[in-house]
């Protein structure tokens, strides 16, 4: 009986084989997750409803979060662009990569040096296929294109989407002497300047969309850096008006869209359960202007500052039948976690070059890890240290003057504990500049054009 079992199941085998059945192709599929980031420009952490905000809609990503993980205390490493860009693609901080003092303009010579390894290159060291759809803003030279950092392929924009003389023009007037134009760029090439930016959130979600129907049958990373909600704020005719928080809502209804396409099309192509899908942003929301702008919810500060808002994010794992349903966690993390715990679960090996991020995967799969010890170190726009994260404990130090909060306690930061706990600041602020000098006889030659 057992021989006429397997007699049956090499012949439907063989008849799987010769038809092409697409079931076969499911069950030989690589067991090796696809990998998907979503990354927003300067959304604050209370801007969507899951994250408690009472006016946005965010069906899609709250979907998401109630099928995933939710992450309650997650930061990056610089509340500006280019910083915390390099710190999610490489794993380091971005002093330790020469790209701590702020973000790059069009007549930026510098940029992420080509001998870093990113997520991308790791995971094509893997077999799969790379792309990076969106904002890159890590260099616009063609030293620093994203096709020399491990990416197959890029389409979008260099930098950020102010960063164009039509847009300097409708804010400062015609008497600016902004003289750049934003570029639309395909690999290397530049197809077009000045693009819509109405369609621009559409206009990535079709090609991530695309890329990932191309690649159903093999490993593939996508990298989708949405150039929204950063100022200036477009949306769709589709979702222009349609929000309550106004153009801002409209903007990040339309992102939530996005999410829900993505996801829509990993269910359709039976590919979500063998895909890992991050949601985080780079910084907090740019609260100078106003309702432009996005919402800290209850953290103090906004972008640029060291203060909570500036640099706590929403975060969102998603992963059926890996990750756990209905999960929320308040471990403390950042995006310098993202390159390790990716190479972790996909079997890639790490940078040979030190990286500051730690494998956060078993978090992932529903398990404790004792992260409490680990501080982290805050960085301002300008490069400079400002402050430690230790614990339920933060201290920052502005102007030669420390401030200390218990963040668990006091999540908006307003109570000062500083005076009655010397011993603690003393040792806080001994460790933050130890570790800034060990980061300076440490950290590697930026990109130079």
């Amino acid at each position: 009986m057992i021989r006429s079992l397997k007699i049956h199941l090499f012949t439907l085998v063989v008849l799987m084989l010769l038809s092409g059945n697409e079931l076969f192709a499911q069950i030989l599929k690589t067991s090796k997750p696809n990998v998907i980031i979503i990354y927003t420009d300067d959304l604050g952490y209370g801007d969507l409803s899951c994250y408690g905000n009472p006016t946005i809609k965010t069906p899609m990503l709250d979907k998401m979060a109630f099928e995933g993980i939710k992450f309650t205390q997650f930061y990056v490493a610089a509340p500006v662009c280019t910083p915390s860009r390099a710190a999610l693609l490489t794993g380091c901080y971005p002093k330790r990569v020469g790209l701590h003092k702020g973000v790059l303009f069009p007549q930026s010579t510098t940029g992420l040096n080509p001998k870093e390894e990113t997520i991308a290159d790791l995971l094509k060291e893997q077999g799969y296929t790379t792309a990076c759809i969106g904002k890159w803003h890590l260099g616009h030279q063609s030293k620093f294109s994203p096709l020399n950092q491990g990416f197959d392929t890029f389409y979008g924009i260099p930098f950020s989407n102010d960063m164009s003389r039509k847009e300097q023009v409708a804010m400062q007037g015609e008497k600016t002497n902004y003289k750049y134009k934003l570029p639309l760029m395909k690999g290397k090439d530049t197809i077009s300047f000045e693009p819509d930016q109405r369609y621009i959130t559409r206009d990535f979600t079709k090609k991530s969309v695309e890329f990932i129907k191309r690649n159903k049958k093999k490993p593939f990373f996508l990298y989708l850096a949405h150039p929204m909600p950063h100022i200036p704020i477009y949306a769709s005719p589709d979702f222009e008006g349609e929000s309550t928080r106004g153009p801002y809502g409209d903007t990040i209804e339309e992102i939530d869209w996005s999410v829900g396409e993505i996801m829509k099309t990993l269910k359709t192509l039976d590919l979500d359960e063998n895909t890992l899908v991050l949601f985080t942003s780079d910084n907090g929301p740019w609260k100078v202007f106003k309702t432009e702008g996005g919402s800290s919810g209850p953290l103090r500060g906004a972008k640029g500052t060291t203060w909570e808002g500036g640099m706590r994010e929403p975060f969102i794992a998603w992963w059926p039948e890996t990750i756990k349903p209905q999960q929320l966690s308040t471990a403390i993390i950042n995006n310098m976690d993202v390159l390790p715990t990716i190479a972790k679960i996909t079997g890639a090996k790490l940078p040979e070059d030190k990286i500051d991020g730690r494998d956060i995967s078993a978090i992932l799969y529903g398990h404790d890890m004792a992260l409490e010890d680990r501080p982290f170190f805050y960085y301002s726009t300008k490069g400079k240290i400002e402050g430690i994260r230790k614990g339920a404990f933060k201290m920052i130090l502005r102007e030669g003057v420390p401030q200390l909060y218990n963040i668990e306690e006091d999540i908006s930061e307003s109570y000062d504990l500083a005076g009655q706990n010397p011993e603690m600041v003393e040792s806080l602020k001994k460790s933050m500049i130890a570790f800034d000098l060990q980061l300076e006889k440490e950290n590697r030659p930026v990109g130079t054009y």
